[in-house]
């Protein structure tokens, strides 16, 4: 039987052992998601998104570095504990400085970035919930990374949290998301076990294909300087939401 999103402790996230494995330094990956995006965030005017959403924030800081500079105000929406805790010492406290050259990577690629890392996270607010129970048309923009295809074994739940990403926005809205490509179960630091979903391109395409306009899904090969979870690249999405979606 697969593992379903509900059958996980959440708060049991290794916070620690993920951060060290993958986000310590800027890899090659990540440069390119963030260049990706970059480009799309590019094309919207500074500021013009009144609140948008991190779904499924995770530790992971370069995504809400990258709304900042169209966003008014990010929610970082996230169901861990020791997730929703880093998350707040980041804000609270003071910021890693193993994201400064990451903020350094999004500023030089969209000026718009806030030009210091503790500007660009001010507009964050740390949501505390569950993204499946996200008011429907509540944000102008969404942003989705490794979360879908990282929270189930199951390809039909799967679609179903993609579905609840892309109906959080308002018609007309835009999302921006990544997903590991083929990722199955995998683990992080010595034990601790994790669900996966293998998807694809065109996966992600007949998912979102009924949801959104102007859908563009592209793909990039592994990254060796990563730990090998059993993944083959990454799968890159933008869109613009549906009437109706």
């Amino acid at each position: 039987m697969p593992t379903y999103n509900d059958d996980v402790d959440w708060d049991r996230w290794p916070v620690a052992d993920y951060l060290e494995e993958n986000y310590r330094a800027l890899h090659p990956s990540d440069a390119a998601v963030i260049a990706h995006h970059s480009a799309f965030y590019r094309r919207l005017p500074p500021g013009s998104i009144e609140r948008s959403v991190e779904f499924g924030a995770g530790p992971n800081l370069y995504p809400l570095i990258l709304a900042s500079g169209v966003s008014r105000r990010v929610d970082a929406v996230e169901t861990g504990a020791g997730n929703v805790a880093y998350l707040e010492r980041q804000l609270t406290v003071r910021p890693d400085e193993s994201w400064l050259p990451f903020h350094e990577l999004c500023r030089r690629l969209n000026p718009a970035v806030p030009d210091t890392l503790a500007g660009a996270l001010a507009p964050v607010e740390v949501v505390r919930g569950d993204v499946r129970s996200l008011p429907p048309g509540t944000y102008g923009l969404a942003s989705m990374h490794f979360v879908a295809e990282g929270a189930t074994e199951d390809v039909g739940e799967f679609a179903e949290f993609c579905r609840a990403f892309a109906r959080c926005v308002v018609p007309g809205g835009f999302l921006v998301a990544a997903f590991m490509e083929n990722m199955p179960t995998y683990r992080i630091g010595s034990a601790s076990r994790w669900p996966g979903c293998p998807v694809d391109p065109r996966t992600v395409e007949e998912v979102f294909a009924p949801l959104t306009e102007e859908l563009e899904v592209t793909r990039i090969d592994s990254d060796p300087t990563l730990p090998d979870y059993g993944d083959s690249g990454m799968v890159l999405l933008t869109a613009v939401t549906a009437s109706g979606s």
